[in-house]
């Protein structure tokens, strides 16, 4: 049976990439009845006399699911931020970090609009840009308008299925179109992830862009922490987790615990204050959040 990869689903049919060519399938009944539903970037087994009518006989065990956008397998979240306009957000950046290390996502850090920034504000990303490959993220400085950071950029798209995502207005459409022109993107295009963009389009659907596939989608249209526990968070900062190995007690939650080796961390300047503000602040967010029945 030939296998291949749903590439796009729209109103019940879902469109295998299969040796280079694209057919137009249903899902069997067993999955409904399975509860199983085929997500774009699933890898399927199918069967089809031809290119408009086939079927789908197996989803394959992904590595990973989002709700939101409802895709599977993806390798990994391009988040791109811009240096000003708006302003750069650690914030903002840390919280989707999160929510990417809890879904077991690489990420990628693409800071645009370089060209726009004062040599201050350059030097400030620069600084940024390095405590956060400390932490093991690699971070891309771009701008569309010069194109610099594309050619760094390209490598990491190469057989990869990655998602985008970000605040409205940071340049995501202008980047893609940078990489492949005849896209032609509008800007907002491409929705804002905190689901205050423009974008209309419903569908999900892989585009090729830089010999990868990047998925045309609004991106996280919930940045709440739904899912994630107070034990987990620690595992979604690096380096808290690391040095959290040294702490006294089992379980340590880095607040008021005595011979906490994460608070001695944070005072010695190995982990970043806002780094450390942000992870207490995320972890009295799931805390007070209300419980679901």
């Amino acid at each position: 049976m030939p296998k291949g990869k749903i590439i796009k689903a729209l109103s019940g049919f879902y469109y295998v990439l299969s040796e280079g060519q694209l057919i137009q399938c249903r899902g069997r009944g067993v999955f409904r009845k399975n509860k199983v539903t085929p997500l774009v970037g699933d890898e399927v087994v199918f069967q089809a006399e031809n290119e408009t009518d086939g079927y789908i006989l197996e989803v394959k065990d992904r590595k990973n699911e989002l709700v939101r956008p409802p895709i599977a397998n993806v390798d990994q979240a391009i988040l791109v931020f811009s240096s000003v306009e708006p302003e750069f957000s650690t914030a903002l950046l840390d919280r989707f970090l999160v929510l990417i290390e809890y879904n077991r996502i690489d990420p990628l850090i693409c800071v645009t609009k370089m060209d726009l920034a004062s040599s201050d504000e350059v030097a400030k990303m620069k600084e940024f840009a390095a405590q956060y490959e400390a932490v093991g993220y690699p971070v891309i400085l771009t701008s569309s308008e010069t194109e610099a950071g594309i050619e760094q950029l390209l490598p990491y798209l190469k057989d990869k299925i990655s998602v985008f995502a970000g605040q409205s207005g940071v340049g995501k459409s202008s980047l893609l179109n940078v990489i492949r022109p005849d896209l032609d993107l509008k800007t907002n295009e491409i929705s804002s992830s905190l689901g205050r963009g423009k974008h209309t389009t419903r569908h999900v659907e892989l585009i090729s862009i830089g010999d990868g596939l990047i998925a045309d989608t609004p991106g996280f249209s919930s940045l709440e922490f739904l899912e994630i526990e107070a034990e987990d968070l620690n595992y979604c900062f690096p380096e808290i987790e690391k040095v959290s190995e040294d702490c006294k007690f089992r379980g340590c939650l880095h607040l008021s615990e005595p011979k906490c080796a994460v608070k001695e961390a944070v005072e010695n300047n190995e982990i970043p204050a806002y780094r450390y503000e942000h992870y207490k602040d995320f972890l009295q967010e799931i805390k007070d959040r209300k419980p679901r029945y």
